[in-house]
């Protein structure tokens, strides 16, 4: 059965998938490193609420926020950005 091309055709299209995922997660994981590395830089200590919050986003979020957080000037703009 592992000789079988449908069998291998099957392998293959799992590896792909699932190396795909392994790849967005470690971006998403990079990402929330780096913008919370990025706010505590620029606008100081977090709250565990908002580091939460930010840990939560999608990886699109976490980049609209990285971008974003560029014109922050305090947690309160954090904060209206996060809603």
């Amino acid at each position: 059965m592992r000789e079988s091309t449908m069998y291998q055709a099957i392998l293959r299209e799992g590896r792909a998938e699932g190396l795909q995922l392994g790849l967005t997660q470690g971006r998403t994981v990079e990402g929330k490193t780096l913008v919370l590395k990025q706010l505590t830089r620029k606008l100081g200590s977090l709250s565990p609420e908002i580091t939460t919050k930010v840990s939560a986003l999608s990886l699109e979020d976490l980049e609209a926020l990285g971008e974003a957080l560029l014109d922050f000037t305090s947690v309160e703009d954090l904060e209206s950005w996060l809603g």
